[in-house]
């Protein structure tokens, strides 16, 4: 398999899924941070619209569900995953491969499932952090007070969050996001542990 040549060349993945709310991406942000880590954002494909506030190619690549089915014929992906009917989100080799080419740790922004296919393929060579909300109940909180989505989608989350809390044992580390600062803390050196110790 085409990916598994990535394992070849320097640099760690560094994972971060969690059910959407849980402040996954301000963390991921906050890592971005911090020079020492030499950490680069892995940017995924996805088959949504943009929002407002995004920005195409830095937050995502946006492109049209036609599109996004003719790369996975393609196998353009080192994972991917329909998460609602025609709305796709996966990981492009070429993105992985640029970045571990200009000699950086990777960090992934990620779904769940998705998440544990890339620890899968590369299981010496990743860290896989799930970022866990203080309960099911803060995160519709949360969620609500982005003010982005209709109730309708915000109950499709939290249906899918329940389901995605089931994962979190197959990760190698939690970090229970109830307090900003403790949660970076500990994402830092969690990071920072893995990366400055080798692998292999």
């Amino acid at each position: 398999m085409k990916a598994n040549l990535i394992l070849m060349k320097q640099g760690k993945l560094i994972i971060f899924s969690a059910p959407s709310g849980s402040g996954k991406t301000t963390l991921v942000h906050y890592l971005l941070q911090q020079p020492e880590l030499n950490l680069a954002f892995s940017v995924s494909a996805a088959s949504r619209n943009k929002r407002p506030n995004e920005t195409d190619g830095k937050d995502y690549y946006f492109i049209s569900p036609e599109v996004f089915k003719q790369k996975i014929k393609e196998d353009a992906f080192v994972e991917w995953e329909e998460v609602y009917k025609n709305n796709f989100y996966g990981t492009l080799k070429s993105e992985v491969e640029r970045l571990l080419n200009a000699c950086k740790n990777v960090i992934f922004d990620i779904d769940v499932k998705g998440g544990l296919n890339i620890k899968k393929q590369y299981p010496e060579n990743s860290l896989a952090v799930f970022v866990q909300p203080p309960s099911v109940a803060e995160l519709k909180k949360r969620l609500q007070s982005r003010q982005t989505e209709t109730p309708e989608k915000i109950k499709m989350r939290i249906d899918k969050a329940d389901e995605e809390m089931q994962y979190a044992k197959n990760f190698d580390v939690i970090i229970i996001n109830d307090d900003l600062e403790k949660a970076k803390k500990k994402a830092y050196q969690t990071v920072r542990h893995f990366i400055e110790n080798k692998t292999g």
